[in-house]
């Protein structure tokens, strides 16, 4: 019995060290935000050009300016809202506005363990005016944490 008793003792403190050492105390380092990066490149070259002047802000959302007369920014990251289906843009390039609407679909995407959960998104169609934009191509319509060009705005 008393044998049993100390087994048992062993064997309990051995599975909560094992219980308390499995659990993951890291923290997160990774990305958890998925924005839709857009590079610029002047329409006359056709090469990568960052704006002198770029101002980005959403229409109808909370949060104010993106960028406020940044130099040089270079992708430029648009938030989505995941809890719906379209996002709407005012962006001024060098003094110049345009409006900017991306339809897409939202899907949740589990990171990991010590992340969490993020949104997810593909691209469905962008409307934008033409006053300083020429056109945007559409590269790659997954929308994810990684560092991957969506769209290249020509101006």
């Amino acid at each position: 019995m008393k044998k049993a008793f100390i087994f048992i003792m062993a064997f309990s403190v051995l599975a909560m060290i094992i219980s308390i050492s499995s659990c993951s105390p890291d923290a997160c380092f990774e990305e958890t935000n998925a924005f839709l990066k857009a590079s610029f490149y002047l329409d006359q070259t056709k090469k990568l050009k960052a704006p002198d002047s770029l101002t980005l802000y959403g229409l109808n959302a909370v949060g104010g300016r993106i960028y406020n007369k940044a130099a040089k920014i270079q992708p430029a990251l648009f938030p989505l809202n995941p809890s719906a289906d379209t996002s709407s843009f005012v962006i001024k390039i060098n003094g110049v506005s345009d409006t900017i609407k991306f339809i897409y679909r939202s899907y949740p995407h589990l990171i990991s363990k010590e992340c969490g959960y993020t949104f997810f998104h593909d691209l469905d169609t962008i409307f934008y005016s033409k006053n300083i934009i020429d056109y945007i191509f559409r590269g790659n319509n997954s929308i994810t944490t990684k560092n991957e060009e969506n769209i290249r705005i020509f101006y």
